[in-house]
């Protein structure tokens, strides 16, 4: 009985597939938008989190003024220096690499072009911190750290924009009034967090860039470094507290830098992703209630134009959950058509979108499985009403109506 019910059902659909169409279009365009904001969502979410590890692993940016951002004191607490650094390396456990940085923007001069970016000094721990590898050449050498000679690694993006096709390894770089010998290209990390370009970047030496650039000793940025394993918490206490002997702060003194854990930060922003992912899926989701409502609207017109054919099915001997049985399914039916249509067209609108973004597509089988079953409810709830009004009808009237 349930397949010939499911068959009538379903034979009924056929005879008018423009309509149904039609009607499902809700459900497609509801699980559709669903499916798409979810997948969208979750590849976002994954793609802030592999950005902000790129920074660097288990990394704390120390920075002089007390909040970042406008108003934080930055322009007038004082800097820091290498001191700094090798103290915090020497003193605090838990420690994988300290480096300090500098930084300064010039133009940039080589092969006949020019590039404006941005100029780094550091120590090779600036490369272990901030998760980096050479693709090309080599680090620099403890004589030339010592010396501040006038040596530099490039990131991808400047050997592109100076250098083309050509190989840069020993090449002159022209950044400001000095000459520098590039000895090492940076292996490409791409676009950051924020949206920066981590490969437009030149490392000097620290000393290179104070003595011969910036013209001053002072260290912008603190990049520590935590082994795998250890206690995020307890580090950034010891860091602070080392920090305020250091810079000879009195107990009722509040700090004057501060310490940012790019842990914390990715999952801030992957948590505020996550949330804003929910809401846009909720927003898509009335649209099922919608198409929920055209089902509805559909099914009690086609009770009313198959009147006759319900009377002559009771007079005969169906039995009144026949009916609406029947009606209950060819309701389903649709709401489960409309809902594997938009799946279909999700997974497609996914990887298209999320290609364009430029951000990993992720298949996700749960909100896949979840949107179906629920456009299949949605179908059992708002079909209920016309089959059972179908299924009340009585005989003689029902042969009667025109």
């Amino acid at each position: 009985m349930l397949l010939n019910t499911l068959l009538l059902a379903l034979r009924s659909i056929r005879r008018n597939l423009l309509r149904s169409f039609l009607t499902i279009l809700g459900i497609v365009i509801g699980v559709s938008a669903v499916i798409t904001m979810v997948t969208l969502g979750n590849g976002a979410t994954l793609a802030v989190q592999n950005q902000i590890s790129g920074l660097g692993t288990n990394l704390l940016q120390v920075r002089p003024g007390q909040r970042m951002g406008p108003g934080s004191g930055g322009a007038v607490a004082p800097s820091f220096s290498e001191l700094d650094a090798d103290a915090i390396a020497s003193q605090i456990g838990g420690i994988n690499a300290v480096a300090p940085e500098a930084r300064a923007s010039s133009t940039l001069v080589a092969n006949g072009r020019n590039w404006t970016s941005s100029v780094i000094g550091s120590t090779n721990a600036w490369l272990q911190a901030g998760n980096w590898t050479i693709g090309d050449g080599r680090e620099f050498s403890s004589d030339e750290l010592r010396a501040g000679a006038a040596v530099c690694l490039i990131g991808e993006t400047v050997r592109r924009e100076l250098f083309g096709a050509r190989p840069a390894i020993g090449e002159p770089l022209r950044v400001k009034q000095i000459s520098c010998e590039v000895i090492g290209v940076l292996a490409s990390k791409g676009q950051g967090a924020f949206g920066n370009d981590q490969d437009d970047v030149v490392l000097l030496p620290i000393k290179t860039l104070q003595r011969r650039i910036s013209g001053n000793t002072r260290v912008n940025t603190l990049l520590v470094s935590m082994k795998e394993g250890s206690n995020a918490e307890r580090v950034k206490a010891s860091l602070t507290q080392l920090l305020r002997e250091r810079r000879k702060l009195a107990d009722s003194d509040e700090d004057n830098f501060n310490v940012l854990d790019t842990k914390q930060l990715a999952d801030t922003l992957a948590g505020t992703t996550k949330v804003m992912t929910m809401l846009l899926g909720a927003v898509a989701a009335v649209s099922l209630l919608v198409g929920g409502i055209g089902i509805m609207n559909i099914m009690l017109v086609s009770v009313t134009e198959r009147t006759r054919e319900i009377g002559l099915r009771l007079a005969i001997g169906a039995l009144e959950r026949e009916v609406l049985l029947q009606f209950l399914i060819e309701a389903v039916a649709l709401a489960a058509l409309g809902g594997l249509i938009g799946i279909v067209l999700a997974t497609g609108a996914s990887i298209g979108l999320a290609s364009l973004m430029q951000v990993p597509y992720l298949f996700n089988p749960t909100v896949n499985v979840v949107s179906f079953v629920f456009s299949a409810g949605i179908g059992v709830l708002f079909g209920y009403f016309p089959a059972r009004r179908a299924a009340r009808m009585d005989p003689i009237e029902a042969l009667r109506h025109e």
